[in-house]
């Protein structure tokens, strides 16, 4: 696979975590990184500031550039409160539209706009995997809490306003990723491996339901792959190609940690501890079995397939750093 060299890669809302492993992999390469962010901060590639909701002089960077990533969103990782809720909804829908927007006024709009969205967007389900031809799409599954329908809903508006955007000259690929596993501190690994170290690295609820998961390294080299691939638009799902059972996902932690047990946390456990930070047990509780089907059909080859293999590597950096 050719390399892109040199390119100028503009990262609307790349100050997060997944943000900030695209932002270093590009910058190592020699790219020319740029990163949108309301609240910029010095590094080693320019950050610019935008409003994430309407056009500025940030749409200037648009224009020339080569490639623009969106990750523009409000974290999910809180409690769906009215006010939460319209500020997760609205930060994808309004940067989606605006980072269109951009693009159709460019002399010069970038030739890939890859967009990120969620494989949350697939249906609780544990009898078959959701890729992007089969795949069900979620919110009427009758054994998941009505409260799981918002993020299918959230999922929905945020990849329609990619649809309802005007960029005839730029390809445009929809990113259903599953979670980024990286050992950056802050990050649901780091959580899940404090968990672990304190004796609480059993199985969430039955352990039945599905993780979907990516290694840092395939997520960034699936991303430098799609870009250079001009024969691809449309939804990929950006996922290991084998999800596991959460029981079998927080064993093959454990045993990453050199922990030896791991308490299982009951569904009433899971929601006591959710209310108390903040959070939401859909993140624990739903079944999430996405498959990768457009990436391996076309040949992308996965460093970590298996989540036994990409937690030991992650483990051990994560103790280095």
């Amino acid at each position: 696979m050719p390399d892109v060299r040199q390119s100028r890669i503009v990262l609307p809302g790349g100050s997060g975590q997944v943000g900030a492993v695209l932002a270093r992999a590009f910058h190592r390469a020699g790219h020319d990184v740029v990163v949108l962010s309301r609240t910029p901060r010095p590094g080693p590639w320019r950050a610019v500031l935008w409003d994430g909701a309407t056009p500025g002089e940030w749409c200037r960077e648009l224009d020339g550039c080569d490639v623009v990533i969106n990750l523009a969103g409000r974290s999910v990782n809180c409690r769906y409160t009215a006010a939460n809720r319209r500020a997760i909804v609205g930060s994808r829908v309004r940067s989606t539209r605006a980072v269109g927007e951009a693009i159709a006024r460019s002399v010069r709009p970038p030739r890939v706009w890859l967009q990120m969205s969620t494989a949350t967007i697939y249906a609780h389900r544990l009898d078959a995997p959701n890729d992007e031809a089969t795949g069900v799409i979620g919110g009427d599954e009758p054994d998941g809490p009505p409260s799981w329908r918002f993020s299918i809903d959230v999922a929905r508006a945020w990849e329609a306003a990619l649809e309802e955007s005007v960029t005839p000259r730029t390809r445009r690929v929809l990113l259903r990723s599953a979670v980024v596993m990286s050992p950056d501190a802050g990050g649901i690994l780091d959580t899940l491996l404090r968990l672990v170290r304190l004796g609480l690295g059993g199985a969430h609820g039955d352990g039945r339901q599905f993780v979907s998961w990516i290694h840092r390294d395939d997520f960034v080299e699936a991303i430098r792959w799609l870009i250079d691939r001009a024969d691809i638009d449309g939804v990929v799902n950006v996922a290991a190609p084998n999800p596991v059972p959460n029981a079998a996902f927080m064993r093959a932690l454990r045993e990453a940690a050199g922990v030896r047990v791991g308490l299982p946390l009951s569904r009433w456990m899971l929601q006591a501890g959710a209310a108390l930070m903040r959070t939401e047990t859909e993140l624990l509780l739903k079944s999430r079995r996405v498959v990768p089907g457009r990436l391996l059909a076309h040949g992308f080859a996965f460093q970590y397939p298996d989540w036994r293999d990409a937690a030991r590597e992650l483990c051990r950096e994560w103790r280095r750093g």
